[in-house]
């Protein structure tokens, strides 16, 4: 039996999960979460054999809850969820140790193929995300100045772009506010914008928001 811990914001989105992955024999949902701060409570109670966890979430977020797992517990098998198919999410859920990557416009078999696969311990990205990622290794087309971004700093990117304060990031990243600031200064320096606006618009020219 393969146990799963769903972390969603939407409850919608958790019940099909659910209801599709259920309808295996093999795989039970144990419990459900709908935060990154969630995600981990639950996880460090039931340990489960794979971690659905949506990127984009609020408060403390996907990634983040991603890398406490990991943190904790070096062999968490996580698949990582993204409404986007970009290939940045994917290079950085991959490096904060997800298993597996997915978009969340993949057919629905592709969850179950895919939580099937990590809680077997073997690494799953949908087809055509591989070869965008493939592709883009081997053109070694220049990177955008958003690669450029430390880990760290690419999740305050993220948030800034969604329009958080930097006192709502220092709180949800438990961070302080002066080290927020830094980030910010970083990051404004990297990729060469001068206000939050710009941000927001270089994360939709980029297709990491939605406008």
């Amino acid at each position: 039996m393969i146990r799963v811990l769903l972390v969603d914001d939407h409850a919608v989105v958790r019940t099909g999960f659910r209801l599709l992955l259920q309808s295996l024999a093999e795989i039970s949902v144990v419990a459900e979460a709908e935060s990154g701060e969630a995600a981990c409570q639950r996880f460090f109670e039931l340990t489960p054999d794979v971690v659905v966890l949506d990127l984009a979430m609020p408060g403390m977020g996907g990634l983040e809850a991603l890398r406490r797992i990991r943190a904790r517990h070096p062999e968490a098998r996580v698949l990582a969820l993204s409404a986007h198919d970009d290939p940045m999410h994917a290079r950085r859920a991959l490096r904060e140790g997800a298993m597996g990557f997915l978009s969340k416009r993949s057919a629905p078999e592709a969850l179950v193929e895919a939580v099937t696969a990590v809680a077997a311990g073997r690494r799953y990205i949908d087809m055509s995300l591989a070869q965008k990622l493939a592709l883009a290794e081997i053109e070694g087309t220049a990177k955008p100045p958003i690669e450029q971004l430390s880990e760290r700093e690419f999740d305050v990117f993220i948030r800034l772009a969604r329009g958080a304060t930097v006192q709502k990031i220092a709180e949800d990243l438990k961070l302080s506010a002066s080290t927020v600031g830094t980030h910010l200064y970083n990051i404004k320096q990297k990729l060469q914008v001068g206000n939050q606006s710009e941000l927001t618009l270089l994360a939709i020219r980029s297709g990491l928001i939605e406008a």
